[in-house]
């Protein structure tokens, strides 16, 4: 019987392989089976929750500032290459938001469709790079499991959508998140230059603001096929809705816990209260670690580079409110939290 199910199912997988999936692309490097892309990503689990961790226990935190300039900068251009890319394979005067289906011939603007979305699902796995550089610099704390999710399942759903259907009503959900990653990772490049140029950033707050729109506007497009008849596989425009309502809830949350939280707590702290809270109970580490970036464990959040900020004049150089940062005092008039910098300029990449 056991033999019988397994047999079965081998079948099946066979058939989904080499008849129901994209003659095009079963040749193309990494398309013609699922496991080493199951393979990469359950690596990267492992290495992001215990085998980088447990490398860099007894060792110091890198700088990698350089490093980071380059790899955002190079993240940003690939970023705008392959955004280019989905604009002239149809998303700019050809195809349709209302209801794209997947072109499946060998046209020349089908097969730029089709090899823009394979440099997309690649580009998935560069992502791979923002979790190793926080864990060579000592920053597990934004190493979550919810981005440790996010990240590793992102290429495996964006290889389904490459083998079945690359192309079509679901490549605006790629188009929409490549322009926001030029501009998310441009201006992490720009954090990661130092404190001289983080005067030139002051729009972080409308970058997480722009990030959400980017949910809604993917969610929206993506279910207005519940309503229309649209020769689009349903699965994957249902799979892609529901991934935007999940990180647009993400962002929301990290949203509220960052500004307007903050902005509360900060109040607070004006009146006094807070202050002399954090003073009694030795709980201001937490609770600034938690109001500036503790809750962006799972995609791409814009907190800034903790190696780009200095200590000025006995303060830690926070955000625009780094004045009360530079306030939480132990009694005898020291920083109650030597890291508090760190807990307050976070360099985090993420989304989804």
């Amino acid at each position: 019987m056991a033999l019988i199910l397994l047999h079965d199912m081998y079948d099946w997988y066979r058939d989904l392989m080499d008849n129901r999936s994209d003659p095009r692309v079963r040749d193309w490097p990494m398309m013609s089976s699922p496991f080493p892309t199951l393979a990469l990503c359950v690596f990267y689990a492992y290495f992001s929750k215990s085998l980088a961790p447990k490398f860099m226990e007894k060792r110091k935190p890198m700088d990698l500032r350089k490093i980071l300039v380059f790899y955002n900068l190079f993240q940003t251009i690939f970023s705008a290459w392959i955004f280019y890319g989905y604009l002239q394979s149809g998303w700019w005067g050809h195809y349709s938001f209302k209801c794209q289906p997947v072109d499946y011939s060998r046209s020349p603007l089908a097969m730029r469709m089709a090899r823009t979305c394979w440099w997309y699902y690649i580009s998935k796995f560069t992502e791979f790079f923002d979790t190793l550089f926080f864990i060579l610099r000592k920053k597990n704390e934004h190493v979550s499991t919810l981005h440790v999710i996010h990240h590793g399942c992102m290429p495996f759903s964006v290889w389904m959508g490459m083998k079945f259907a690359p192309g079509g009503h679901s490549t605006f959900f790629a188009l929409l998140n490549s322009f926001v990653h030029i501009v998310m990772y441009f201006y992490y490049m720009v954090s990661a230059m130092g404190p001289k140029y983080q005067k030139f950033i002051w729009w972080k707050k409308y970058l997480t603001t722009f990030q959400m729109l980017q949910f809604v506007a993917i969610f929206t497009h993506q279910f207005q096929l519940l309503f229309r008849e649209c020769d689009y596989p349903k699965g994957f425009m249902v799979w892609i809705g529901l991934h935007g309502i999940m990180f647009l809830f993400l962002f929301s949350d990290f949203y509220k816990a960052k500004y307007i939280n903050a902005s509360k707590r900060l109040h607070a702290k004006q009146n006094g209260t807070a202050k002399r809270a954090a003073v009694g109970n030795g709980t201001a580490n937490g609770s600034t670690k938690y109001m500036n970036g503790n809750s962006n464990g799972g995609a791409c959040m814009p907190v800034e580079d903790d190696g780009a900020r200095t200590k000025l004049n006995g303060k830690v150089n926070g955000y625009k409110n780094g004045a009360a940062n530079g306030h939480l005092h132990n009694t005898n008039g020291h920083v109650s939290n030597g890291s508090a910098s760190s807990a307050n300029g976070l360099h985090h990449r993420q989304v989804k």
